[in-house]
C-alpha cells in the first residue's frame, strides 16, 4: 500500500492505515480526526471546513444524521451568497462557473466525513446496514479494509437499489414492461427523451443494404436495444469503460436482443463501416469531477469532435449518423450553435433533418435552480447527418 493509496492516523495510542478509495479522485486526507456521537454538527462543520476529515466511531445511523445536518449548513445561503445573486452584470457562462464551484465545495466538504469498511465490506459500527452486496458491485474484490467517505458509500448504496429496481422504458413497454438496470458508475437513462428521439427518428435506406449499425458510447446499452427492438439486424456498440461494458451486457442479455447486438471495447469506432451510426455524447463541455459525470461533461467537447472527425471514415454512402445533443451549453455559452454546424461542416457531414423535444425533467421546472433560466430554454434533438 503507497502512501498516496493509504491514510493513516493515531487511534488510543496506536498507529493504524487503511486504503483510501475516492471515485472522485481525491488524494487521501492528511489530517484525520475521530469522531463519535458526542460530536456536534457545529464542529464538525468547523472541522471539514478547515480541511480535517472526520473517521465515524459511533452510531452509524447518527452519522447519517450528522451529514444531513452538515448538507443543511452548506445549503443555507450566506450574506456573500445573496450579495453574489444580486449581481446584475452576471451572465450564463458567469452562473455556470459559480454553480459548478459551489458543488465542488459542498462535495468537499460533505466528504469529510469517513467511514472504515472491512475487507469484506461490512462496516462494524452500531445500527450499520449490510452494504457488502452494494459495495461488492461497485469496487470488486477487496484485500485490505478501507476508509470511504459516507457520500460515496450512501450513493454506492443508491446506486445498488437502482440496479435491483431497473429504470422503466416507455418505449420498449407496449406489450410488457422492460426496465435497464444501471450500475454504478454508469448514467442511468433516466432522461427519456434522447431515448424517444432514437425510437421515432425514420430508419435510413441504407439499413436495406447493409443492416449493421454502431452505438458510440453504450453505456447502459438502451439506445442498442431500442435499434434492435425497430429490426435493425446487427448492432456493434462501444465504450472504453469497464463498468459501462458490463451494465450494458447486463441489460442486453436481459432482452430478446442479445443475438443482434455485439459489445467492442474501444475508444469510438469499430474497424468498418456501417449504414447507422448512433451518438448520445456527454452534453455540456466542462471538466467533469467524478467518473460518472463523464456521462455529462466532456471537456473540450473532445468526445463530440473526436466523433465528428472521424465520422467520414466510418459512415456507408447514403448512410446516416444521428447525434443526440442537448443545446444547454449554448444557453449557457459554453458552446455556440455556430460552432457546431462549423464542426460538421470541418467533419464533411451535412444535416439532412433534426428532430427536437423539450426535456420534461424536474430541474426544467425548479425556479431555485441556478441554472434555471438556461435549463428551461434546453431543447434536446436528434441530429440526421450524413456525407456531403
Amino acid at each position: 500500500m503507497s502512501p498516496d493509496q493509504s491514510i493513516s492516523w493515531e487511534e488510543d495510542g496506536v498507529s493504524h492505515s487503511a486504503f483510501w478509495r475516492s471515485e472522485n479522485g481525491i488524494r487521501p486526507h492528511q489530517k484525520l480526526v475521530i469522531g463519535d456521537d458526542t460530536l456536534t454538527a457545529d464542529a464538525a462543520y468547523r472541522m471539514a471546513c478547515e480541511g480535517t476529515a472526520i473517521l465515524w466511531r459511533g452510531d452509524f445511523q447518527n452519522a447519517r444524521q450528522l451529514l444531513q445536518a452538515l448538507a443543511r449548513r452548506l445549503d443555507k445561503p450566506s450574506k456573500k451568497s445573496q450579495r453574489v445573486k444580486k449581481e446584475p452584470n452576471q451572465g450564463p457562462l458567469d452562473l455556470f462557473n459559480l454553480h459548478r464551484l459551489a458543488q465542488s465545495q459542498r462535495a468537499r466538504i460533505l466528504g469529510m466525513l469517513l467511514i472504515e469498511c472491512n475487507a469484506d465490506h461490512h462496516i462494524h459500527l452500531r445500527r450499520a446496514p449490510d452494504i457488502a452486496q452494494a459495495c461488492q458491485e461497485a469496487y470488486g474484490n477487496t484485500q485490505s479494509s478501507y476508509l470511504v467517505s459516507l457520500r460515496e458509500l450512501l450513493g454506492v448504496v443508491g446506486a445498488h437499489e437502482w440496479r435491483k429496481k431497473g429504470v422503466l422504458i416507455p418505449a420498449l413497454s407496449a406489450e410488457k414492461a422492460f426496465y435497464i438496470h444501471p450500475h454504478y458508475g454508469v448514467f442511468s437513462p433516466i432522461r427519456g427523451e434522447y431515448i424517444d428521439l432514437v425510437n421515432q427518428a425514420p430508419l435510413p435506406k441504407a439499413l436495406s443494404k447493409n443492416a449493421i449499425a454502431f452505438d458510440i458510447g453504450v453505456g447502459t446499452g438502451i439506445l442498442s436495444i431500442i435499434l434492435a427492438s425497430r429490426g435493425v439486424v446487427k448492432i456493434i456498440a462501444t465504450d472504453l469503460d469497464p463498468r459501462a461494458l458490463d451494465c450494458a451486457k447486463d441489460n442486453i442479455d436481459r432482452s430478446e436482443f442479445a443475438g443482434q447486438i455485439e459489445l467492442l471495447k474501444t475508444g469510438v469506432f469499430p474497424p468498418s463501416k456501417a449504414a447507422l451510426i448512433v451518438c448520445n455524447p456527454p452534453w455540456l463541455p466542462a471538466r467533469p469531477s467524478s467518473s460518472i459525470e463523464g456521462a455529462v461533461y466532456d471537456p473540450n467537447s473532445q468526445m463530440l469532435k473526436g466523433f465528428l472527425s472521424q465520422l467520414k471514415d466510418h459512415l456507408l454512402p447514403e448512410g446516416e449518423a444521428w447525434l443526440v445533443l442537448s443545446d444547454l451549453a449554448e444557453h449557457l455559452g459554453l458552446r455556440s450553435r455556430r460552432e457546431l454546424e462549423l464542426w460538421f461542416d470541418e467533419a464533411g457531414m451535412k444535416v439532412i433533418h433534426r428532430i427536437d423535444t423539450r426535456p420534461h425533467h424536474q430541474k426544467v421546472f425548479d425556479q431555485a435552480d441556478a441554472l434555471h433560466t438556461a435549463r428551461s430554454k434546453e431543447v434536446t434533438s436528434l441530429w440526421r447527418l450524413s456525407l456531403k
